[in-house]
Parts: C-alpha cells; structure tokens; sequence
C-alpha cells in the first residue's frame, strides 16, 4: 500500500527530479496546493493571484522509504530559512512548506523541523510552515518530469 506526502520546495521541477531518484518512491507529480482557486493554471500561480505553493506529490512506498527520509530529503534540497523564496525565483508560490496527510505526518515534519532548527546547522530560523493537506491541483502536462525531458537544472 502506498502513501502520499507533499512537499514545496521553490521551483516543482528541480524537486520532482530529486525526489524520483530516491528508492521507494513510485511516482512525483508537480502541481498546485494551498490556494483559493480552484483549478489554478501556472500563470495564475505565477501572477500570485491564487495563494497556491509549486508543489510535488510523492506517492511512496512506506516498507521501501518512510516519511522521515522524504522529510529529511526534502530540508536536504533547499533552504528553509528562506521565505517566499527560493534562489532567484520570488514570491510566495516558491515558499518552503510541507502539506501534511494526517497525525502522524504533522507531528513527523515537526519534530524534524524543531530538531534541525534547533541543530544549529542553519544560520537563520527555518520558516517551513507545516499545514494541512489540501486539494492537488496537478499541473499542466508539460511541467511534469519537465527536467527529464528537458534536461537542465533549476535553483533548489
């Protein structure tokens, strides 16, 4: 049986790459979360017209990979510390944030937040914010595996 976890990290493709390389993981889509519009489009997210975060939906293994190593991956790829923002792409679509799935997956991603917060390992305080899962929107088809396809790279 697989589980679902959601991540945002900045640009989707460069995290969606990252995670599609880690065993257990089944399948990473990119898409939209957090928002107020339903059926957002890549412009309207882009405008910051809609309040969604560039999300990756992870649908994993749990007896292959469990949700501390996709947590921990996923602090590992960015910097959290940065707010609305991630290298030079701005605005609060690119904000650091994970979209939890129940309980368990919220007292997870806090512990490892409070934990690497508290590790010092960063200069600044970790501005993840930790929410509730929300609806998935999946993103236009030509952003999935869009570096796969394309090849290049994105800052994440």
């Amino acid at each position: 049986m697989t589980e679902k976890a959601t991540f945002g990290a900045g640009c989707f493709w460069g995290v969606e790459a990252r995670f599609r390389e880690l065993d257990g993981v089944e399948d990473a889509a990119v898409g939209y979360m957090g928002g107020t519009l339903d059926s957002p489009t890549y412009e309207q997210v882009c405008r910051d017209e809609t309040g969604h975060a560039e999300v990756v939906e992870v649908v994993f293994d749990p007896e292959r990979i469990d949700y501390e190593q996709l947590v921990r991956e996923f602090f590992s790829l960015h910097d959290p510390t940065q707010v609305n923002r991630q290298g030079p792409d701005v605005g609060d679509q690119y904000r650091s944030v994970i979209f939890t799935h129940d309980d368990r997956q919220h007292q997870v991603a806090e512990r490892i937040r409070n934990e690497l917060d508290e590790s010092g390992r960063f200069d600044r305080p970790i501005a993840t914010a930790i929410e509730p899962a929300a609806t998935f929107w999946r993103a236009e088809e030509y952003h999935q595996q869009y570096l796969a396809r394309r090849g290049g790279s994105c800052a994440i």
